[in-house]
């Protein structure tokens, strides 16, 4: 590999000579042989004109200078805050010296055109001028840029910023060393990758082809593109109306398990709707930078079955974010499109036979006219399974459970009427289903549990410290407290478990807004202990209840061994001391209709997911309590007619329950996610 010495003369080459830059030859698509051609004839036919190029490492401040270099970073041209479009590239030469280059132009194709980490590129006429205590490069009057692929052997044909330019054997040999020079190095790698590389939370470059678009709101566009390889992910479907996909509907059909879906956001909309569709190859082929695979995970944060991953383009320039349209001689084109031509594609299926699998997708029937026909946006979305047909009600009730489903439905009704009574507490162990307590309950459970007063001179203990709390009621009643010390001392009330013994509703609101962690307990003889006719645990707006069949409860004591060990952590402490804690889950039964029937179908595994709301906090949360009472007007209204009611895809599925040794088809909603602009827009 050749590299410039520590004193690199200036580089020069010949060039013939023209006003302006140089040689005359008219835009026309050449090959290499062609383009080698004409640059010989070029320097034999008219006067030379010698140009010098100056290594990096020698540029000077206020100087103009040609330069060569390969980019290691760039931004795609963009719209400025002013009328003219911005171009920022970063290059490297053998100096291994970076320049930052920031270019501006009234007219977008007057900025280099660079769609790759590695291009090669020559500026000619560019301003040297320090910013920051470092050199940047500026265009200056008579600027123009030639780019070239930086890939070895690739073709010299050149990205020109003009239609009038030189480029002479001299240029051909700096090109050609320049990428032998960047072989390998890091620098260079760039983050270009293949779908089936992808990692969740990963940022990637990818060049793909458009498989299909779609408007989806002001804001946002979709673009279903496809590289050939499969991302071996559980992958996010944008729903859209069949209506408003743009593209060959086989083409589609025929990628749609190998597809992947990216939203794109903000400055990016603009170009997204303006990408074609090739006449002959159906799709175009086009680079995106930056595409972002966020993992979202629907329940609780944890990586299992409901998790996926969302494909974003972010709003924004930041690192280099943005769409180009590579030219067809572009070699990872070109590779790209052999690649894609010996993609095997089997048929596509939808849908797939079931027989008494609950694991298994259920057989999706095609979509029915009257429901392909309604273009109202959902107001929920599928995370999952947006590629499954949408099954009509009529024609799930005459299915052998268990299978699975997709729906298009309205709301009819709900149970219960008040959404209160819908949060339940559950027992993992023994099954048993529990209304949770609302606040009237609990005010009734803790006037008759502590209408007493408890010891007036509580012992202390080496891991607790007890004091007497005389609160200011008409009875005067007293409060024990005890603080439970960590490594031998009491902590900051933030960050501290407390063991309340007496108190009211309203009493025990206002420690918990003040303490960590609270724990109920009453006094048994000379110690204490934990009381499940009450929640046993208290952490902000959350109060957790244990089943009293299931819990094998064990002294208080072994607290302290928690107590070295770091926060306070409610499964860590119902395990310490034998608890087996109660599930707080939203369950409603809803009747779902469509144009061909009604069924009822249970809300309550996935509740969480599908409202966002978490059912452990609602009760002490008026807040939570008001957007579940909003939520549930907007998709059932009583005001208004069903056939005004917003349309709810669903994912459902058909089991088999037993009631009294009769077996009954019941139906449960999964994997499915109220969508917050749908339902702004369906109020």
């Amino acid at each position: 590999m050749e590299a410039y010495p520590a004193k690199a003369p200036p580089i020069t080459c010949l060039s013939g000579h023209v006003s302006g830059e140089n040689t005359v030859e008219k835009k026309r698509a050449l090959s290499p042989a062609d383009h080698v051609s004409v640059v010989k004839r070029r320097r034999m036919s008219g006067p030379a004109h010698r140009y010098t190029y100056t290594p990096l490492d020698q540029l000077e401040e206020n100087k103009v200078a040609n330069v060569y270099g390969a980019v290691t970073f760039f931004k795609l041209p963009y719209r400025s805050k002013g009328t003219d479009y911005c171009s920022i590239i970063t290059i490297v030469d053998q100096s291994n010296v970076k320049l930052k280059c920031t270019f501006f132009s009234g007219n977008q194709d007057g900025l280099p055109k660079i769609y790759k980490i590695g291009d090669i590129v020559r500026f000619h006429r560019i301003k040297i001028q320090k910013f920051n205590n470092e050199f940047q490069g500026i265009s200056s009057s008579g600027f123009s840029a030639l780019v070239f692929e930086g890939t070895v052997d690739a073709p010299l044909v050149p990205r020109s910023s003009t239609e009038r330019y030189s480029f002479t054997a001299e240029d051909q040999k700096t090109v050609e060393l320049l990428r032998i020079w960047q072989l390998g190095l890091q620098q260079f790698s760039g983050s270009r990758r293949k779908l089936s590389d992808v990692q969740p939370g990963q940022y990637f470059d990818l060049i793909c082809q458009l498989v299909a678009k779609a408007e989806v709101d002001k804001a946002s566009y979709l673009l279903k593109v496809w590289d050939g390889t499969k991302y071996a992910s559980l992958s996010w479907k944008v729903f859209v109306e069949d209506s408003a996909l743009e593209g060959d509907r086989e083409f589609i059909t025929q990628r749609q398990s190998i597809s992947i879906d990216i939203l794109v956001y903000d400055n990016h909309v603009e170009l997204a709707k303006s990408l074609k569709f090739l006449i002959f190859q159906i799709g175009s082929y086009i680079i995106i930078q930056n595409v972002h695979a966020k993992l979202h995970s629907a329940a609780n944060g944890n990586q299992g079955a409901d998790t996926y991953v969302e494909f974003h383009l972010h709003g924004g320039t930041g690192y280099g974010r943005g769409i180009s349209v590579p030219p067809e001689e572009d070699s990872d084109v070109k590779e790209l499109q052999k690649f894609l031509d010996a993609v095997d594609l089997k048929p596509n299926q939808p849908a797939f036979d079931v027989t008494t699998s609950d694991n298994q997708l259920g057989q999706m029937s095609p979509p029915f006219d009257a429901l392909e026909r309604c273009q109202q946006l959902s107001v929920t979305v599928l995370p999952a399974y947006q590629q499954w047909w949408i099954t009509p009600l009529a024609n799930i009730t005459k299915s052998k459970a268990p299978q699975k489903f997709r729906i298009r439905a309205r709301l009819k009704s709900f149970q219960p009427d008040h959404l209160y009574q819908s949060l339940k507490l559950h027992c993992a162990k023994c099954n048993s289903l529990l209304d949770a307590p609302d606040e009237h309950s609990l005010k009734n459970i803790f006037e008759d549990r502590f209408n007493g007063s408890p010891n007036t001179n509580p012992p202390s203990t080496l891991w607790y410290q007890s004091a007497l709390w005389k609160t200011e009621t008409l009875d005067n009643r007293a409060v024990a407290i005890h603080f439970v010390k960590k490594s031998d001392m009491l902590q900051n009330p933030e960050d501290s478990l407390i063991l309340i013994e007496g108190g009211s509703f309203k009493e025990l609101c206002m420690l918990s807004s003040k303490f960590n962690t609270i724990i109920l307990v009453k006094s048994k003889e000379e110690h204490l202990e934990v009381d499940l006719s009450a929640p046993f645990l208290i952490q902000g707006n959350k109060w957790l209840y244990g089943c009293i069949t299931c819990s094998n409860i064990r002294p208080l004591d072994e607290l302290k061994f928690l107590s070295l060990e770091g926060g306070w952590d409610a499964k860590e402490i119902a395990k310490a001391l034998g608890i087996q804690v109660l599930s707080h889950f939203f369950v409603m039964n809803l009747t779902l209709e469509d144009e061909t029937g009604s069924l009822n179908a249970y809300l309550w595994r996935h509740a969480e997911q599908f409202f966002h709301i978490p059912p452990s906090e609602i009760l002490m949360d008026g807040h939570l309590q008001e957007k579940l009472h909003n939520i549930m007007s907007v998709l059932c209204p009583s005001t208004k007619q069903i056939s005004e009611y917003p349309w709810m895809d669903c994912c459902i599925k058909s089991y088999n329950s037993y009631n009294g040794g009769r077996e009954q088809t019941r139906y449960e909603i999964f994997d499915t996610l109220l969508s917050e602009s749908n339902m702004d827009r369906a109020v």
